[in-house]
């Protein structure tokens, strides 16, 4: 049985003990939270057993038939590879200690797994008893057998493909996607059970994604803009969606080099679609400041482009998706820009109120339609005046109508950005616990474990979190709406859900 992975400096001779006694990187004893010397001290650690290992696959390479050499050439390379993105995690962990909690239970979930490929190979190269040829064949086929037919130099590309977006997410890289992080994930864990290794148990100290959206603004960097922070955490909770269908872009589409796009733009964020087939980012232009998107639609193998600012297009909801549409000059009507499908609920959402936000923070914006500021199949539960962060917000209550999902949005009360989105949080399996909502006096309400994602530059919701409990506080202006407010979720309680249970899966990143 393999115990929670415990970052740790080794020797280099360690690279050639038994699989089994180099295995001691897990320690039962170790309940502490690895800091980033750890978590670079462990990473260099395998990335030089990585790289001793490739070195002797090319030694055996060398020693066999060019028959042979296809298959070892692709799994050296493959390990080479993972030393690499290791070392770059490592070196990457310096610069972004704030951001590296967010990777140490993904690591816990990666490393061990490898450093078992690692050491089997060595077990098999080493083995004298056999002939070369023999020691490459069995290699191949016992492990190849052992993961479920999956070949062992495509073990490898699962593995970089992870740690390639762990690297995404520690650097907050608008290239971060957090559905392909859960599918590889979900991945990992399959080949740890066919391997033997035990999922990985909860122990006290361990760093959870419930532990690390407590103190999100801590891993904020102020100098960003706040949409770049939207996309850079994985989703606590997931909600998939139905009637899924292909994306599509309309048009019209140029050539990369037709479109009159300043040089350095400000990337804001990248969000892919069938399997990055279809593609979309949000710039913001250095010229005049405001934000464009970019499409990028494959048609066969030719890369095609269109753009338009935001203030240029509007948004709408339709089943699964969301409508970006254009106006036509020469038709003198609107037309479909593009159609977005999402696979959950959270990310549409997070989407739509990035751009309802964007277009009404834009000076270039004239006027949006105020069946913009309402996602379309959303039931409102609840609807009152806050005071947050010393601002006259508006706090509402919505269910999703197609996943029964549900989210608290607090949007502007008054003034130029009415109703303009400052905030939204999902309400997961949290809601089932007795604990997670508390009144603290007749305006006064705390939320535990809840995560906010901030559509502005100057809302601080450090402000609402001062208390040794690090809950989040709404203060209602009325004492009225703080009782509303708690028979919702009182009544969520008692039904043990909102009307239909929504079908959501809270991410656990400790398996």
């Amino acid at each position: 049985m393999y115990s929670r992975w415990r970052p740790r400096l080794y020797s280099s001779s360690s690279l050639s003990d038994s699989p089994q006694a180099s295995l001691d990187v897990m320690d039962h004893n170790n309940i502490d939270i690895p800091c980033a010397l750890h978590l670079f001290q462990s990473c260099c650690h395998e990335a030089e057993r990585a790289a001793n290992v490739a070195v002797a696959l090319e030694q055996l390479r060398e020693a066999l038939p060019e028959s042979f050499h296809g298959h070892l050439i692709a799994l050296a390379g493959g390990i080479w590879d993972s030393s690499r993105r290791l070392r770059d995690l490592a070196n990457n962990s310096q610069s972004h200690t704030e951001r590296v909690p967010l990777v140490l239970d993904y690591l816990n979930i990666i490393l061990p797994c490898l450093c078992r490929t690692l050491n089997d190979i060595m077990g098999y190269y080493e083995d004298i008893s056999l002939t070369r040829e023999m020691r490459w064949r069995k290699m191949y086929n016992k492990m190849t057998q052992e993961a479920g037919g999956v070949p062992l130099p495509q073990r490898f590309v699962l593995y970089n493909n992870f740690l390639v977006m762990l690297g995404y997410l520690l650097n907050r890289s608008p290239c971060f996607d957090p559905n392909i992080l859960e599918t590889l994930r979900g991945h990992l864990v399959e080949l740890r059970e066919k391997r033997g290794i035990l999922p990985l148990p909860k122990q006290v100290g361990s760093v959870s994604l419930a532990d690390v959206v407590t103190s999100w603004p801590t891993l904020t960097d102020p100098n960003a803009h706040w949409a770049e922070q939207i996309f850079s955490l994985p989703l606590a909770s997931r909600t998939e969606l139905k009637h899924i269908r292909p994306s599509k872009a309309c048009g019209p589409f140029f050539r990369r080099d037709q479109l009159a796009i300043p040089p350095e733009p400000k990337v804001l964020f990248r969000r892919p679609f069938d399997s990055d087939r279809t593609s979309v980012v949000a710039y913001l232009n250095p010229i005049d400041q405001a934000p464009y998107l970019l499409i990028r639609s494959l048609q066969g193998e030719v890369a095609w482009f269109s753009s338009h600012g935001v203030h240029e297009l509007c948004i709408g909801r339709e089943g699964s998706a969301l409508q970006l549409k254009r106006w036509s000059r020469s038709e003198q009507c609107s037309k479909l820009w593009a159609a977005f499908y999402f696979i959950t609920w959270e990310e549409m959402v997070l989407f739509y109120c990035t751009f309802v936000a964007l277009k009404a923070r834009n000076r270039l914006t004239v006027q949006i339609n105020p069946t913009e500021f309402q996602l379309q199949r959303e039931k409102r539960l609840f609807q009152a005046q806050i005071v947050d962060d010393g601002y006259k917000h508006s706090l509402v209550v919505y269910e999703d109508q197609q996943t029964h999902g549900v989210r608290l949005h607090a949007a502007v009360w008054d003034g130029e950005l009415k109703q303009c989105p400052v905030w939204t949080t999902f309400v997961t399996a949290q809601a089932q616990s007795s604990t997670w909502i508390s009144r603290r006096s007749k305006h006064r309400v705390w939320l535990r474990n809840i995560q906010l994602y901030v559509f502005c530059k100057n809302y601080r919701q450090e402000v609402q979190r001062q208390n040794k409990s690090n809950a989040f506080e709404i203060y209602f202006v009325t004492e009225q709406g703080a009782s509303k407010f708690l028979e919702v979720f009182t009544a969520m309680e008692v039904a043990g859900g909102s009307s239909d249970t929504p079908e959501t899966t809270t991410v656990p990143l400790g398996k």
